[in-house]
Protein backbone atom coordinates (compact mmCIF):
# COMPACT_ATOMS: atom_id res chain seq x y z
CA UNK A 1 0.00 0.00 0.00
CA UNK A 2 0.78 3.71 -0.03
CA UNK A 3 0.08 6.68 0.72
CA UNK A 4 1.23 10.54 1.73
CA UNK A 5 2.32 11.11 4.67
CA UNK A 6 2.48 14.38 6.82
CA UNK A 7 5.37 14.04 8.85
CA UNK A 8 8.94 15.43 7.15
CA UNK A 9 10.17 14.97 3.94
CA UNK A 10 8.10 13.43 0.95
CA UNK A 11 9.76 11.85 -1.41
CA UNK A 12 8.76 10.22 -4.65
CA UNK A 13 7.90 5.97 -4.39
CA UNK A 14 5.61 4.19 -6.61
CA UNK A 15 3.41 1.13 -6.02
CA UNK A 16 1.89 0.10 -9.05
CA UNK A 17 -0.11 3.75 -9.70
CA UNK A 18 0.05 5.01 -6.65
CA UNK A 19 2.57 7.82 -5.48
CA UNK A 20 3.31 7.89 -1.98
CA UNK A 21 3.91 11.21 0.28
CA UNK A 22 4.44 11.54 3.86
CA UNK A 23 2.66 14.18 5.96
CA UNK A 24 3.65 12.87 9.45
CA UNK A 25 6.01 11.41 12.34
CA UNK A 26 4.71 7.99 13.19
CA UNK A 27 6.11 4.66 13.89
CA UNK A 28 3.71 1.94 13.29
CA UNK A 29 0.72 3.59 11.87
CA UNK A 30 -0.62 6.72 10.88
CA UNK A 31 -1.33 7.26 6.66
CA UNK A 32 -3.58 8.94 5.39
CA UNK A 33 -5.43 9.59 1.37
CA UNK A 34 -6.58 12.60 -0.30
CA UNK A 35 -7.06 14.29 -3.20
CA UNK A 36 -4.38 16.49 -4.97
CA UNK A 37 -4.19 19.17 -7.19
CA UNK A 38 -8.14 19.07 -7.85
CA UNK A 39 -10.98 16.90 -5.92
CA UNK A 40 -11.20 14.21 -9.35
CA UNK A 41 -7.44 13.35 -9.29
CA UNK A 42 -7.28 11.25 -5.46
CA UNK A 43 -4.19 8.94 -4.23
CA UNK A 44 -3.56 7.26 -0.93
CA UNK A 45 -1.50 9.65 1.87
CA UNK A 46 -0.29 9.70 5.15
CA UNK A 47 -0.54 12.08 7.90
CA UNK A 48 1.14 11.17 10.32
CA UNK A 49 2.67 12.41 13.82
CA UNK A 50 5.43 11.36 16.51
CA UNK A 51 5.02 7.98 16.82
CA UNK A 52 2.09 5.07 16.10
CA UNK A 53 -1.58 5.67 16.71
CA UNK A 54 -2.06 2.15 16.92
CA UNK A 55 -2.23 0.27 19.71
CA UNK A 56 1.84 -0.88 21.22
CA UNK A 57 2.39 2.85 20.45
CA UNK A 58 1.16 6.01 22.22
CA UNK A 59 -2.39 7.00 21.48
CA UNK A 60 -5.31 9.22 23.47
CA UNK A 61 -3.01 8.80 26.32
CA UNK A 62 -0.62 11.61 25.09
CA UNK A 63 -3.05 13.93 26.02
CA UNK A 64 -2.37 13.41 29.35
CA UNK A 65 1.34 14.71 28.92
CA UNK A 66 2.55 17.54 30.82
CA UNK A 67 4.95 18.46 28.20
CA UNK A 68 2.27 18.01 25.20
CA UNK A 69 4.66 16.19 23.27
CA UNK A 70 2.62 13.52 21.15
CA UNK A 71 4.88 10.40 20.85
CA UNK A 72 8.19 10.85 20.15
CA UNK A 73 9.36 9.51 23.54
CA UNK A 74 12.11 12.39 23.60
CA UNK A 75 10.67 14.81 22.12
CA UNK A 76 9.01 18.16 24.23
CA UNK A 77 7.38 20.78 24.43
CA UNK A 78 10.95 22.89 24.20
CA UNK A 79 11.60 20.85 21.22
CA UNK A 80 8.73 22.23 19.96
CA UNK A 81 9.42 25.80 19.89
CA UNK A 82 12.86 25.60 19.09
CA UNK A 83 11.64 23.29 15.70
CA UNK A 84 11.21 26.19 12.94
CA UNK A 85 14.18 27.16 11.92
CA UNK A 86 15.55 23.74 12.27
CA UNK A 87 13.06 21.54 10.21
CA UNK A 88 13.06 24.39 7.45
CA UNK A 89 17.31 23.85 7.27
CA UNK A 90 16.53 19.76 7.51
CA UNK A 91 13.76 20.25 4.84
CA UNK A 92 16.11 21.20 2.44
CA UNK A 93 18.60 18.87 3.28
CA UNK A 94 16.52 15.71 3.53
CA UNK A 95 14.69 16.73 0.16
CA UNK A 96 17.41 16.31 -1.49
CA UNK A 97 18.14 13.33 0.18
CA UNK A 98 15.25 12.13 -1.10
CA UNK A 99 15.78 12.78 -4.88
CA UNK A 100 18.92 11.15 -4.57
CA UNK A 101 17.26 7.69 -3.27
CA UNK A 102 14.63 8.03 -5.62
CA UNK A 103 17.53 8.14 -8.67
CA UNK A 104 19.49 5.28 -6.78
CA UNK A 105 22.42 7.12 -5.88
CA UNK A 106 22.03 6.39 -1.95
CA UNK A 107 21.96 2.97 -0.61
CA UNK A 108 20.08 1.66 1.99
CA UNK A 109 23.48 1.93 4.49
CA UNK A 110 24.17 5.24 3.52
CA UNK A 111 20.34 6.12 3.78
CA UNK A 112 20.13 5.20 7.38
CA UNK A 113 23.10 7.15 8.17
CA UNK A 114 22.16 10.23 6.35
CA UNK A 115 18.60 10.10 8.25
CA UNK A 116 19.87 9.66 11.62
CA UNK A 117 22.64 12.87 10.78
CA UNK A 118 19.95 14.89 8.91
CA UNK A 119 18.80 17.31 12.42
CA UNK A 120 15.50 16.83 10.77
CA UNK A 121 13.00 15.29 13.98
CA UNK A 122 10.39 14.06 11.31
CA UNK A 123 12.08 12.03 9.15
CA UNK A 124 12.89 8.50 9.76
CA UNK A 125 14.16 4.91 8.60
CA UNK A 126 12.37 1.71 8.87
CA UNK A 127 14.02 -1.76 7.51
CA UNK A 128 11.52 -3.75 5.46
CA UNK A 129 9.84 -5.55 8.34
CA UNK A 130 9.40 -2.70 10.28
CA UNK A 131 7.43 -0.73 7.36
CA UNK A 132 5.47 -3.68 6.71
CA UNK A 133 4.06 -3.57 10.66
CA UNK A 134 3.22 0.20 9.72
CA UNK A 135 1.34 -0.30 6.80
CA UNK A 136 -0.49 -3.61 8.30
CA UNK A 137 -1.43 -1.13 11.18
CA UNK A 138 -2.83 1.44 8.54
CA UNK A 139 -4.95 -1.59 7.06
CA UNK A 140 -6.67 -1.03 10.71
CA UNK A 141 -4.59 -4.23 12.06
CA UNK A 142 -1.31 -4.90 13.93
CA UNK A 143 0.96 -7.68 15.58
CA UNK A 144 1.51 -6.92 19.12
CA UNK A 145 0.33 -7.15 22.26
CA UNK A 146 -2.57 -4.86 22.40
CA UNK A 147 -1.01 -1.83 25.04
CA UNK A 148 -0.64 1.92 24.11
CA UNK A 149 2.59 3.77 25.94
CA UNK A 150 3.09 6.77 27.40
CA UNK A 151 6.67 8.83 28.36
CA UNK A 152 5.89 10.22 32.02
CA UNK A 153 8.14 11.69 34.44
CA UNK A 154 12.02 10.62 35.11
CA UNK A 155 11.84 8.74 31.47
CA UNK A 156 9.31 5.79 32.90
CA UNK A 157 7.32 4.47 30.39
CA UNK A 158 3.46 4.17 31.75
CA UNK A 159 0.88 1.99 30.19
CA UNK A 160 -1.61 4.10 28.68
CA UNK A 161 -4.28 2.05 28.14
CA UNK A 162 -4.55 -1.98 27.44
CA UNK A 163 -7.08 -3.04 24.74
CA UNK A 164 -9.85 -4.85 25.40
CA UNK A 165 -9.63 -9.00 24.16
CA UNK A 166 -5.59 -8.75 24.20
CA UNK A 167 -2.83 -10.96 25.18
CA UNK A 168 -2.18 -8.03 27.47
CA UNK A 169 -5.31 -8.08 29.03
CA UNK A 170 -5.61 -11.72 29.32
CA UNK A 171 -1.98 -11.71 31.43
CA UNK A 172 -3.47 -8.86 33.81
CA UNK A 173 -1.86 -5.84 32.70
CA UNK A 174 -3.49 -2.76 34.02
CA UNK A 175 -3.38 1.06 32.79
CA UNK A 176 -0.88 2.75 35.44
CA UNK A 177 1.43 -0.08 35.65
CA UNK A 178 5.16 0.98 34.79
CA UNK A 179 7.01 -0.64 32.04
CA UNK A 180 10.18 -1.89 33.56
CA UNK A 181 11.70 -3.87 30.79
CA UNK A 182 10.76 -5.93 27.73
CA UNK A 183 13.03 -8.89 27.44
CA UNK A 184 16.44 -7.81 28.35
CA UNK A 185 16.20 -4.32 27.57
CA UNK A 186 15.37 -1.58 30.14
CA UNK A 187 12.36 0.73 29.31
CA UNK A 188 13.49 3.66 31.22
CA UNK A 189 14.66 6.50 29.47
CA UNK A 190 14.01 5.01 25.90
CA UNK A 191 12.19 6.56 23.51
CA UNK A 192 8.75 5.75 23.38
CA UNK A 193 9.07 4.80 19.99
CA UNK A 194 11.82 1.58 20.42
CA UNK A 195 9.33 0.56 23.49
CA UNK A 196 7.04 0.66 20.42
CA UNK A 197 9.48 -1.15 18.76
CA UNK A 198 9.95 -3.67 21.25
CA UNK A 199 6.73 -4.46 21.92
CA UNK A 200 5.88 -5.69 18.22
CA UNK A 201 9.11 -7.00 17.56
CA UNK A 202 9.52 -8.88 14.61
CA UNK A 203 5.96 -8.60 13.59
CA UNK A 204 5.89 -12.38 14.08
CA UNK A 205 2.28 -13.84 15.55
CA UNK A 206 2.42 -16.12 18.58
CA UNK A 207 6.11 -14.63 19.23
CA UNK A 208 6.69 -14.46 23.33
CA UNK A 209 7.97 -11.24 25.14
CA UNK A 210 8.55 -11.00 28.64
CA UNK A 211 7.21 -7.96 30.85
CA UNK A 212 8.40 -6.64 33.54
CA UNK A 213 6.11 -4.27 35.13
CA UNK A 214 5.90 -1.79 38.65
CA UNK A 215 2.53 -1.80 40.38
CA UNK A 216 2.59 0.42 43.10
CA UNK A 217 5.61 -1.33 45.19
CA UNK A 218 4.81 -4.49 43.35
CA UNK A 219 7.41 -5.83 40.70
CA UNK A 220 5.39 -7.75 38.42
CA UNK A 221 6.24 -10.48 35.18
CA UNK A 222 4.50 -11.33 32.83
CA UNK A 223 5.35 -13.64 29.72
CA UNK A 224 2.58 -13.24 26.73
CA UNK A 225 2.38 -13.78 23.03
CA UNK A 226 2.34 -11.23 20.46
CA UNK A 227 -0.92 -11.51 18.01
CA UNK A 228 -2.85 -10.39 15.03
CA UNK A 229 -5.26 -7.76 16.91
CA UNK A 230 -7.78 -4.97 15.11
CA UNK A 231 -6.87 -1.26 15.87
CA UNK A 232 -9.53 0.38 17.47
CA UNK A 233 -9.67 3.76 15.84
CA UNK A 234 -12.74 4.81 16.32
CA UNK A 235 -15.15 4.97 19.24
CA UNK A 236 -18.42 5.76 19.94
CA UNK A 237 -20.76 6.92 22.95
CA UNK A 238 -23.33 8.52 24.56
CA UNK A 239 -21.81 9.97 27.71
CA UNK A 240 -25.01 12.00 28.18
CA UNK A 241 -27.57 9.19 26.97
CA UNK A 242 -29.76 8.87 24.10
CA UNK A 243 -30.88 12.66 24.36
CA UNK A 244 -27.10 14.23 24.66
CA UNK A 245 -24.35 14.57 22.04
CA UNK A 246 -22.56 11.94 20.45
CA UNK A 247 -19.14 11.71 21.55
CA UNK A 248 -17.15 10.63 18.56
CA UNK A 249 -13.45 10.25 19.99
CA UNK A 250 -10.94 9.02 17.02
CA UNK A 251 -7.44 7.92 18.72
CA UNK A 252 -5.96 7.62 14.81
CA UNK A 253 -6.58 8.00 10.94
CA UNK A 254 -6.38 4.14 9.50
CA UNK A 255 -8.37 2.44 7.27
CA UNK A 256 -12.29 2.94 7.14
CA UNK A 257 -11.87 5.74 10.55
CA UNK A 258 -13.78 7.88 7.68
CA UNK A 259 -16.44 5.79 7.12
CA UNK A 260 -17.26 5.00 10.40
CA UNK A 261 -17.23 8.75 11.53
CA UNK A 262 -20.05 9.00 8.70
CA UNK A 263 -22.06 6.30 10.30
CA UNK A 264 -21.87 7.85 13.68
CA UNK A 265 -22.20 11.26 12.52
CA UNK A 266 -25.77 10.28 10.47
CA UNK A 267 -26.81 8.57 13.76
CA UNK A 268 -26.37 11.57 15.62
CA UNK A 269 -29.83 13.30 16.84
CA UNK A 270 -28.23 15.69 19.12
CA UNK A 271 -24.91 16.93 17.74
CA UNK A 272 -21.42 15.61 17.51
CA UNK A 273 -18.96 15.89 20.08
CA UNK A 274 -15.17 15.09 17.69
CA UNK A 275 -12.35 14.12 19.96
CA UNK A 276 -9.07 14.60 18.82
CA UNK A 277 -6.92 14.65 21.98
CA UNK A 278 -4.40 12.40 21.50
CA UNK A 279 -4.86 11.86 17.58
CA UNK A 280 -1.18 11.45 16.19
CA UNK A 281 -2.39 11.61 12.61
CA UNK A 282 -3.07 8.59 9.90
CA UNK A 283 -3.79 8.20 6.40
CA UNK A 284 -4.23 11.82 4.98
CA UNK A 285 -7.81 9.71 2.89
CA UNK A 286 -9.16 9.02 6.17
CA UNK A 287 -8.60 12.52 7.69
CA UNK A 288 -10.10 13.94 4.23
CA UNK A 289 -13.04 11.21 4.32
CA UNK A 290 -13.75 12.45 7.81
CA UNK A 291 -13.81 16.31 7.01
CA UNK A 292 -16.15 14.79 4.24
CA UNK A 293 -18.53 13.36 6.57
CA UNK A 294 -19.30 17.13 7.90
CA UNK A 295 -18.67 19.28 5.03
CA UNK A 296 -20.26 19.70 1.60
CA UNK A 297 -16.95 19.89 -0.37
CA UNK A 298 -14.50 22.90 -0.56
CA UNK A 299 -10.79 22.66 0.67
CA UNK A 300 -9.41 20.87 3.12
CA UNK A 301 -5.46 22.11 3.22
CA UNK A 302 -2.94 22.69 0.92
CA UNK A 303 0.45 20.94 0.69
CA UNK A 304 3.77 21.91 -1.17
CA UNK A 305 6.01 18.98 -2.40
CA UNK A 306 9.84 20.16 -3.65
CA UNK A 307 7.60 23.16 -4.21
CA UNK A 308 5.10 22.47 -5.99
CA UNK A 309 1.58 23.30 -4.30
CA UNK A 310 -1.34 20.78 -4.18
CA UNK A 311 -4.28 20.54 -2.71
CA UNK A 312 -6.60 18.03 -0.86
CA UNK A 313 -10.71 18.60 -1.02
CA UNK A 314 -13.66 17.06 0.58
CA UNK A 315 -16.46 15.29 -1.21
CA UNK A 316 -19.33 17.15 -1.50
CA UNK A 317 -22.66 15.97 0.42
CA UNK A 318 -21.39 15.77 4.15
CA UNK A 319 -23.82 17.15 6.86
CA UNK A 320 -23.34 20.50 7.58
CA UNK A 321 -26.13 20.33 9.95
CA UNK A 322 -25.21 18.94 12.87
CA UNK A 323 -23.72 20.93 15.64
CA UNK A 324 -20.57 20.22 15.66
CA UNK A 325 -17.61 20.52 18.68
CA UNK A 326 -14.34 19.63 18.31
CA UNK A 327 -11.39 18.44 21.46
CA UNK A 328 -8.05 19.16 20.62
CA UNK A 329 -5.01 18.74 22.88
CA UNK A 330 -1.28 19.16 22.82
CA UNK A 331 -1.47 15.32 21.68
CA UNK A 332 -3.28 16.35 18.64
CA UNK A 333 -0.62 16.28 15.29
CA UNK A 334 -0.39 16.06 11.93
CA UNK A 335 -3.55 15.13 10.53
CA UNK A 336 -5.47 15.54 13.25
CA UNK A 337 -4.24 19.09 13.26
CA UNK A 338 -5.51 19.33 9.32
CA UNK A 339 -8.72 17.85 9.99
CA UNK A 340 -9.58 20.42 13.27
CA UNK A 341 -7.90 23.35 11.42
CA UNK A 342 -10.06 22.85 8.31
CA UNK A 343 -13.30 22.64 10.20
CA UNK A 344 -12.69 25.93 12.05
CA UNK A 345 -11.65 27.40 9.07
CA UNK A 346 -14.13 26.61 7.31
CA UNK A 347 -16.69 27.55 10.38
CA UNK A 348 -17.84 24.00 10.70
CA UNK A 349 -17.29 23.48 14.55
CA UNK A 350 -16.20 25.02 17.17
CA UNK A 351 -12.56 23.77 18.58
CA UNK A 352 -11.92 23.16 22.39
CA UNK A 353 -9.27 22.44 24.05
CA UNK A 354 -5.40 23.65 24.66
CA UNK A 355 -2.90 24.35 21.39
CA UNK A 356 -2.12 21.42 19.35
CA UNK A 357 0.86 20.18 19.11
CA UNK A 358 2.33 21.78 15.57
CA UNK A 359 3.09 19.07 13.25
CA UNK A 360 2.84 20.74 9.82
CA UNK A 361 5.60 19.28 7.65
CA UNK A 362 5.11 16.76 4.77
CA UNK A 363 6.90 13.46 4.55
CA UNK A 364 7.31 11.49 1.94
CA UNK A 365 8.55 7.53 2.09
CA UNK A 366 11.51 6.33 -0.27
CA UNK A 367 12.06 2.60 -0.93
CA UNK A 368 15.25 1.34 -1.10
CA UNK A 369 16.35 -1.45 -3.40
CA UNK A 370 16.64 -4.08 -0.11
CA UNK A 371 13.03 -2.88 1.07
CA UNK A 372 13.82 -0.63 3.39
CA UNK A 373 11.98 3.02 3.79
CA UNK A 374 13.35 6.57 4.27
CA UNK A 375 10.58 8.75 5.06
CA UNK A 376 11.79 12.71 4.74
CA UNK A 377 10.23 15.98 4.89
CA UNK A 378 9.67 17.31 1.60
CA UNK A 379 7.40 20.31 2.64
CA UNK A 380 4.65 21.88 5.08
CA UNK A 381 1.05 22.35 4.40
CA UNK A 382 -1.23 24.51 5.45
CA UNK A 383 -4.83 25.31 6.22
CA UNK A 384 -7.93 26.70 4.19
CA UNK A 385 -7.10 30.08 5.22
CA UNK A 386 -3.35 29.94 4.73
CA UNK A 387 -2.70 29.43 8.25
CA UNK A 388 0.75 27.41 9.00
CA UNK A 389 0.13 24.88 11.36
CA UNK A 390 4.04 24.13 11.70
CA UNK A 391 5.99 24.93 14.60
CA UNK A 392 2.49 26.92 15.79
CA UNK A 393 -0.44 24.32 16.38
CA UNK A 394 -4.12 25.61 16.31
CA UNK A 395 -5.39 27.88 19.40
CA UNK A 396 -8.66 26.41 19.82
CA UNK A 397 -11.61 28.81 19.97
CA UNK A 398 -12.39 28.15 23.58
CA UNK A 399 -9.50 27.29 25.83
CA UNK A 400 -8.95 24.68 28.48
CA UNK A 401 -6.54 25.36 31.03
CA UNK A 402 -4.94 22.71 32.45
CA UNK A 403 -6.45 20.13 34.93
CA UNK A 404 -9.84 21.61 33.78
CA UNK A 405 -12.23 18.82 32.19
CA UNK A 406 -12.24 19.79 28.70
CA UNK A 407 -15.46 17.19 27.61
CA UNK A 408 -17.09 19.16 30.05
CA UNK A 409 -16.42 22.63 28.30
CA UNK A 410 -17.61 21.22 25.28
CA UNK A 411 -20.67 19.78 26.26
CA UNK A 412 -21.19 23.08 27.41
CA UNK A 413 -20.54 24.53 24.36
CA UNK A 414 -22.07 22.26 22.75
CA UNK A 415 -25.57 22.87 24.82
CA UNK A 416 -24.93 26.57 23.68
CA UNK A 417 -25.18 25.60 19.81
CA UNK A 418 -28.79 23.88 20.47
CA UNK A 419 -30.11 20.93 18.21
CA UNK A 420 -31.36 21.33 14.36
CA UNK A 421 -34.62 21.34 13.59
Amino acid sequence: MSGLLLLGTPRRIRRGAALTLVFGTMLASGAAAGSFAEPQARDRTRVAAATSPSPDATGRANSARADGAAGGGADSGKDRAASGSREDRASTDTSGLARQIEQGKVGPQAARKLVSRSGDRWSSYYTAQEYAGLQEALDGRYVGVGLWVRQVDGGRVEIARVQSGSPAASAGIRVGDVLVSIDATACTGLAVTEVVADLRGDNVPGSSVTLVLLRGDSRLSATVQRATLPTEAVTVSHPDGPQGPTLVAVDAFSLGTGKQVRAAVQAARHGVLLDLRGNSGGLVEEAVATASALLDGGLVATYDVHGEQRALYADPGGDTAVPLVVLVDGGTMSAAEMLAGALQDRGRAVVVGSRTFGKGSVQMPSTLPDGSVAELTVGHYRLPDGRSVDGQGIEPDVQVAGGDDALAEARSVMAGLGTPS
